[in-house]
């Protein structure tokens, strides 16, 4: 099947039958996600894999009440740092240094250009570093697709409530949204056979 093939296929599923997500599927969406862009190559957040049902009863009953919480295979929470640090920046640079054999005084100029993040207020770097944990989410949804694994986008939870079930606050990190994992219930799913609803190529895009 091709890439539009899978897009089609895919849905957010309202209702899944508990079957696990094989191992090697999970392994190559979560790679997806780590190779997902994001501005600067910075990879502000982390993705919280949730396989625990104890955990993940707790979550549904404090932060999200939706079904696929407990019944989908996996949750992925995207946490945004809430604050970029000078340290995580000086991490980055060191890495790049690393993985590309320079010194890392050749990224002087390239390290300059995070300054304005760094000093900027925390509200502002929420703001940015939320946006690139939406690039990787999206990736990870048509990954997903891919491996032929339902796929749930949620945003409609509690995030504070999210934060504290799982310690994020204490990681200067931000919920932003929760991908759920696993397989439709086709008997129980209403959206299953449902035609997808989009706008037409022509009103959608503006072409000049």
């Amino acid at each position: 099947m091709t890439l539009t093939d899978k897009l089609n296929w895919r849905y957010a599923t309202k209702r899944m039958n508990g079957t696990k997500v094989p191992k090697e599927k999970l392994e190559s969406i979560l790679e997806a996600i780590r190779l997902a862009p994001t501005s600067f190559g910075l990879q502000p957040f982390k993705v919280i894999v949730v396989e625990n049902s104890e955990l993940r009863e707790k979550i549904f009953n404090e932060a999200c009440h939706q079904p696929q919480i407990k019944e989908g295979s996996h949750i992925l929470v995207f946490a945004a740092n809430k604050k970029v640090s000078a340290e995580q920046v000086d991490d980055y640079m060191n890495r790049i240094a690393s993985e590309r054999g320079i010194p890392v005084e050749a990224l002087k100029d390239f390290r300059a250009a995070f300054d304005g993040i760094v000093t900027g207020s925390a509200e502002q770097n929420f703001v940015w570093t939320a946006r690139q944990a939406y690039l990787a989410f999206g990736v990870g949804i048509v990954a997903a697709a891919m491996e032929g694994v339902d796929a749930t986008p949620m945003e409609g939870f509690d995030p504070a409530a999210l934060d504290r079930v799982l310690g994020l606050t204490e990681q200067n990190l931000g919920s932003t949204t929760i991908l759920t994992l696993g397989y439709r219930d086709e008997a129980n799913d209403q959206l299953v056979k449902a035609k997808k609803v989009r706008k037409s190529i022509g009103t959608l895009f503006d072409f000049r």
